[in-house]
């Protein structure tokens, strides 16, 4: 009788043991729908890709695709050029690396940028930029609708975009943390990239801006895409201050490098 009772206790603890093991695996891994922006994609092996993206609903999140051979599969490599604005169904695993698509579709499909060189090579331009300067961002709504509704603009821009990315980079970094403060500018003041902040003496470290190039720094953040058309920059202008602004970002973003894209922009601009 007592082995009998032990018997069924131990079974009885087995069972609650797996119950439990079930709840937590059900907890780690659910179905998500999600609006995305493709921010880079890799081959991996003869037919998959591995690619980033920025979610509306989890941030940052990798995913594995295959690829089929077939022109039937409803999962198609034109899907995953650079910032497609795309709507998904995916299997979110919080312990895995790579999550896998469900079903997949274009949100937002582009009128203009796939047959404009000049745009083509803007988006090739932020997706490069946004893949490292968005590594690990969790959900950020604010940051997820600010790059899609900014992309959506270019598309529909006919003409006086020459400084869109300039304006991008600065205005993103109101939703990654370090906006610079602009509040204690007056004439003949330095301003400290380090700190993101205006200063009456130069700094002891050396990346900071002299008066002459602070004073611009003002002017940048006035800009936006609708009225940057009227700021005339030559293009020595904008080479310099995209320059300044990637140097700042590299202050502020760990390990970020040097953006490979950003000579083809220059060369295809004719900035």
């Amino acid at each position: 009788m007592k082995a009998s009772f032990l018997l069924h206790s131990f079974a009885l603890l087995l069972h609650n043991a797996s119950c439990t093991r079930q709840a937590l695996s059900d907890c780690f891994n659910m179905i998500l729908k999600s609006k995305a922006i493709v921010l880079r994609s890799l081959k991996f092996g003869d037919a998959s890709l591995i690619i980033d993206m920025l979610t509306e609903q989890e941030g940052r999140v990798s995913f594995i695709v295959h690829i089929p051979k077939t022109a039937k599969g409803k999962i198609k490599k034109q899907y995953f050029q650079p910032l497609t604005l795309l709507d998904l169904v995916f299997d979110y695993r919080q312990r895995v690396s790579l999550q896998r698509i469900k079903d997949v579709r274009i949100l937002h499909p582009y009128g203009s940028i796939p047959f404009d060189p000049v745009k083509s090579a803007i988006l090739l331009f932020l997706s490069e930029f946004l893949y490292h300067v968005t590594r690990g961002e969790q959900r950020n709504a604010g940051l997820y609708n600010y790059v899609k509704a900014s992309v959506e603009w270019l598309d529909e821009a006919e003409q006086g975009y020459a400084s869109f990315h300039l304006v991008f980079m600065m205005r993103l970094s109101r939703f990654i943390g370090f906006f610079p403060n602009l509040e204690a500018y007056r004439p003949g003041v330095c301003f400290d990239l380090r700190n993101a902040a205006f200063t009456d003496r130069i700094p002891l470290h050396p990346d900071y801006l002299l008066p002459a190039e602070a004073a611009n720094m003002g002017q940048l953040m006035r800009m936006n895409y609708e009225n940057m058309r009227i700021f005339h920059l030559s293009r020595d202008d904008r080479n310099r201050i995209s320059d300044i602004i990637l140097h700042y970002y590299r202050i502020h973003v760990p390990d970020m490098p040097e953006l490979k894209s950003l000579q083809v922009l220059r060369e295809l601009f004719g900035q």
